[in-house]
């Protein structure tokens, strides 16, 4: 049998020519409690868990049964268990990514993906960085991940790990070329056989729709 590939941040850190040191340090209680207090002041909700375990449990408890669920493509959401248990079927909820992947048609599937953004009533994903200023970023080649950030999706959760803490905006935007999408790229090398481009970043800045948008922040290195 073939063994399992990490797809972890440490375990494509070597390949990928990534410095942790720089861009996987999780910050001080000071530095999380600041980088809160500005993402709440950008009229987002935050909630804080210290592990993995309990994300997972912030994030169930935030989907009520019954709703229509679909979700972007994390690692983080891989590491705190959210895609097995999505899978599992045990929720009580629709899950819309299911049905999307159900469709081998690739053209019919890209139409599944496009509507789902609307039709869900929550969008579970991350972020590649987040700003101590309060801004939130999230890039990915296609545009189908941050489709649904600005407007799209009904309700908003993102998951990221403390790790993902940079000291402004422009430092954000840095990590993002030179740490997350270096490990992206070798990622989507070992699962798709190709490799992948900065295609569409997306930054909040500020969310006008109260209670739309909910950032779980994680006590330890995610992503």
């Amino acid at each position: 049998m073939e063994a399992k590939q990490d797809l972890s941040a440490q375990g494509l850190m070597t390949q990928a020519k990534a410095d942790p040191k720089k861009w996987g340090k999780v910050p001080s209680d000071s530095e999380i409690a600041e980088t809160l207090k500005a993402v709440q002041a950008r009229g987002i909700k935050t909630i804080l868990a210290k592990d993995k375990k309990e994300a997972l449990e912030k994030l169930k408890e935030l989907i009520p049964a019954g709703s229509a669920v679909t979700n972007g493509s994390s690692t983080t959401l891989i590491e705190i268990g959210f895609v097995d248990f999505l899978k599992n079927g045990k929720h009580g909820w629709k899950n819309l990514h299911e049905e999307i992947l159900a469709e081998k048609d690739m053209q019919k599937q890209g139409n599944l993906r496009r509507k789902s953004v609307t039709d869900t009533d929550y969008f579970v994903s991350s972020v590649n960085a987040i700003a101590k200023t309060g801004e939130l970023v999230a890039t990915d080649a296609s545009g189908s991940r941050v489709t649904a950030f600005p407007f799209a999706a009904k309700n908003l959760i993102l998951v990221s790990g403390a790790n993902k803490i940079t000291k402004d905006l422009n430092t954000a935007l840095e990590r993002i070329r030179e740490y997350a999408f270096k490990l992206e790229n070798v990622r989507a090398q070992k699962v798709y056989g190709s490799p992948r481009r900065i295609g569409k970043t997306f930054i909040i800045n500020i969310e006008m729709f109260s209670g739309r948008t909910t950032l779980i922040l994680v006590k330890e290195e995610l992503g």
